[in-house]
């Protein structure tokens, strides 16, 4: 991390304490370079509260969050803090909260990352994860009109937004995030960045870094960027796939799937799927995503390549050593990433450890096979599946486990009268 001294330097004059709640918000503290150093020793105050916050700035509770009462301490990680190169004068650093006392906050989101992180080391494993960011460019309205033109995958958008793409892959160059590949995707009006895997504490921090990065370069161009579920009812939406490998003693644990321990881990977290569901695709919106032959994942099920399964195993490319891994494909960008990846750490642990079979792949669309079992169709659904898994309860510690439950019923009550339409308009620019 470069000193107060360069940073100022570099023309920063204020950093961002960043964490993303349970609802999925990224929320947001600064100090001016001059307190940075008092905020990593004793922080900066944030309520407890906010674990409980709605997407729309209500809030709901649980038996211990909820009050007005009580404080925490929001620190930086300088060991990820980044010079924005879409925000000129700033940085930012995703943050840990701590009790007043010091203490790790129990229900802190990117401390539960961190925690299944170390699980997982103690069995002698390691995680390499990506989350896949698609976003749709929109105009600076509050409908949505595409910013640009064409088909899915063509150069017309390329050309039309040929400076607006090249300045989001300058801005993340310049962060230090490796970018692999951008392309136009199949909506309208909607690009994808695929970012190189890591570990998924730093992988969950990318996420949050990259979409930030993009928001803000689209601002500057005098463009909006969603990463809602779904911008327009009834079209194809956004995802927020996750590319995932497990590896022990340098070894990939996928380089032989199924067949390999691999398996294990991709049947622990299919078994866990429906409960994931409340994590990995937590607002109404997800629902309206999250349909059949569109590539979603809309069925409990796997295959090799195939990409109407909710677990894509990818093989990997010819002489690319260590490059098989899995996707989970019916997540999207309302999440956050610190439960997303750490609760899909958590499942694939318990594959292993329980040695768990996986069942046959399938081939082709499951909507034409008579049994393909459908993954759950309402985030109502979807959390009674949370509630009942114990192992995620026990990974997540009962706090953290009660607010996702407390924050998941509160807006599916929120929703529950709204049309595709008004759940779509009232979420499309709040992620």
């Amino acid at each position: 991390m470069p000193g107060v001294l360069q940073l100022r330097e570099r023309g920063v004059r204020g950093v961002i304490l960043s964490y993303v709640d349970t609802a999925g918000i990224n929320r947001i503290k600064t100090v001016p370079l001059s307190r940075l150093e008092h905020a990593v020793q004793w922080g900066v105050g944030i309520s407890p509260v906010f674990d409980v916050f709605l997407a729309d700035d209500s809030t709901t509770s649980t038996d211990r969050l909820g009050g007005p009462d009580g404080d925490l301490r929001l620190r930086p990680d300088l060991d990820r803090l980044v010079v924005l190169a879409g925000q000129p004068g700033w940085a930012w650093a995703p943050a840990d909260r701590f009790t007043q006392e010091g203490e790790p906050w129990i229900a802190d989101q990117r401390g539960f990352t961190r925690r299944m992180v170390s699980r997982a080391a103690a069995e002698g494993l390691s995680f390499r994860t990506a989350i896949e960011v698609e976003w749709a460019v929109g105009r600076d309205e509050d409908d949505f009109v595409a910013a640009c033109r064409g088909p899915a995958y063509g150069m017309t958008r390329l050309v039309e937004l040929s400076d607006y793409a090249r300045d989001v892959l300058i801005a993340l160059e310049e962060q230090g995030v490796q970018v692999e590949q951008l392309h136009p995707e199949y909506a309208a009006g909607q690009f994808e960045v695929s970012i190189t895997a890591t570990d998924p504490l730093g992988a969950a921090d990318d996420n949050v870094l990259v979409r930030q990065t993009i928001r803000a370069v689209s601002h500057r161009h005098g463009l909006r960027a969603s990463f809602a579920p779904v911008v327009l009812a009834g079209r194809v939406g956004n995802g927020g796939h996750v590319h995932l490998s497990a590896w022990r003693d340098g070894a990939n644990l996928f380089t032989g799937f199924p067949s390999s321990a691999g398996g294990f881990a991709a049947a622990g977290i299919l078994a866990h799927l429906p409960a994931l569901l409340a994590v990995g695709a937590p607002t109404p919106a997800s629902y309206l995503r999250l349909v059949p032959s569109r590539w979603a994942g809309a069925f409990a099920c796997w295959g090799v390549e195939t990409r109407e399964t909710a677990l894509r195993f990818v093989p990997g490319t010819a002489g690319l050593a260590g490059a098989a891994n899995l996707e989970v494909k019916c997540f999207d960008l309302t999440a956050n990433p610190y439960l997303l990846l750490g609760a899909l750490v958590a499942a694939a642990l318990d594959g292993l450890a329980g040695r768990r079979p996986l069942p046959e792949p399938v081939a082709g669309d499951p909507t034409n096979l008579p049994d393909a079992p459908r993954l759950p169709t309402t985030l109502d659904a979807a959390v009674d599946a949370f509630a009942a898994d114990e192992m995620l309860r026990e990974a997540l510690g009962t706090t953290l486990f009660d607010a996702v439950v407390a924050v998941r019923r509160a807006e599916a009550a929120r929703f529950r009268d709204a049309d595709p339409e008004e759940v779509a308009a009232a979420l499309r620019w709040v992620y």
